[in-house]
């Protein structure tokens, strides 16, 4: 318990101290958020604003987590590490979006082809290496089977090993892919998508705590297969990366939060999102994420049904997608839309924690 508060406290920190030393750093190389055209009209007072704020989340994240491990007197693990990797290789192609947009002073950074090409290599070296590592008892930090709160009967190598590190390599990217767009999409009020990511990093740290506890390697008779324990890899190593992205995430919100100082950029929502996609599948928890981060389910599916109705009749659902967009334009203040959707949020991890420990009460 005191190096979860280590990592949290210490990511909370350099969060909140370094971030207005990073945009006093971003104001005089001018590195301001390029605002688009067709946006809400609020949004053009926004124009300048620094951006790239997700260099200091990811670093916050990384020395709570090194300091943590520091202060146990242990090495890291296989599952923190590789959480680690896709979180800061995810914002480094961020970076590099945010970096072509405000160089070039446009709304588009990367091609798109280069972009899916970043976040392949990522995403396929993540997957591939999760499945590597087998510790003493030959668990790896990932599994070939499909998880909703732990994993079921569905094995994506039911045909051979080979098979199964395609479609889990596969169904990985997906899962990477769909998070990653889903917190970059949700970003586009102040202070929104820090603060809901905040909120489902809480529910990953107490799933990670409560099965460290739970662990199946603990068992004093392990043949006894206590149907109710986890059978994760590293989840200590799991909670500490999560309650450094809460301190993290925090420390930005105090400067990101309405009127923003500061945006995180892509370089911070492809790596919140890939943090909850990693963090999804090393928990084995790939469902129970649909309900745990169901604000920004909402916010991409009202994209979707946006673009699909469109396309179908010519005709909108919503007056502009994704969802906040529609109610700026129907008058709602920005800070009342993203303290509602918080709430949305708060109780969607709420309803997900709680699905979490029915499951294993009813197993116990």
């Amino acid at each position: 318990m005191v190096t979860i508060l280590v990592a949290g406290a210490t990511a909370l920190v350099i969060a909140l101290f370094g971030t207005p030393l990073f945009i006093r750093f971003l104001v005089k190389k001018n590195y301001g958020q390029f605002i688009r055209q067709d946006g809400p009209t609020a949004h053009y007072t926004k124009r300048g604003t620094p951006t790239m704020g997700g260099v200091v989340i990811i670093l916050a994240t990384v020395v709570g987590y090194a300091v943590a491990n520091l202060t146990a007197g242990r090495p890291p693990n296989a599952s923190g590490l590789l959480l680690l990797f896709l979180i800061v290789g995810l914002g480094a192609i961020g970076f590099a979006d945010d970096y072509i947009k405000i160089s070039r002073q446009r709304s588009l950074g990367l091609r798109a082809r280069w972009k899916i090409v970043g976040q392949a290599f990522v995403g396929v070296t993540f997957a591939v290496l999760a499945l590597q590592f087998p510790n003493e008892n030959f668990r790896t930090p990932a599994s070939t089977h499909v998880s909703v709160v732990r994993d079921t009967g569905i094995d994506l190598a039911f045909a051979g090993a080979v098979l199964g590190l395609i479609l889990f390599i596969l169904w990985a990217n997906f899962l990477i892919t769909a998070w990653s767009n889903a917190v970059n999409l949700t970003d586009g009020l102040d202070g929104l998508a820090t603060g809901a990511s905040a909120m489902v990093f809480a529910a990953y740290t107490v799933i990670a705590m409560w099965q460290a506890n739970q662990n199946c390697q603990f068992l004093a008779d392990p043949s006894s297969a206590w149907s109710a324990c986890y059978e994760v890899r590293d989840p200590r190593d799991l909670s500490l990366i999560g309650a450094a992205l809460i301190g993290a995430c925090l420390g930005f919100l105090w400067w990101n939060a309405s009127p923003a100082q500061i945006f995180m950029g892509d370089t911070g929502s492809l790596a919140l999102g890939g943090a909850i996609a990693g963090l999804s599948i090393l928990t084995h928890t790939q469902f129970l994420a649909i309900v745990i981060g169901g604000l920004f389910v909402i916010i991409v599916m009202s994209d979707v049904i946006q673009i699909g109705f469109f396309k179908a009749t010519g005709r909108r659902v919503f007056r502009m997608a994704p969802l906040h967009h529609h109610f700026e334009l129907k008058g709602w203040g920005e800070v009342t839309i993203v303290i509602r959707f918080w709430l949305i949020a708060a109780l969607c991890v709420a309803l997900g924690l709680g699905l979490f420990y029915a499951e294993w009460v009813t197993v116990a």
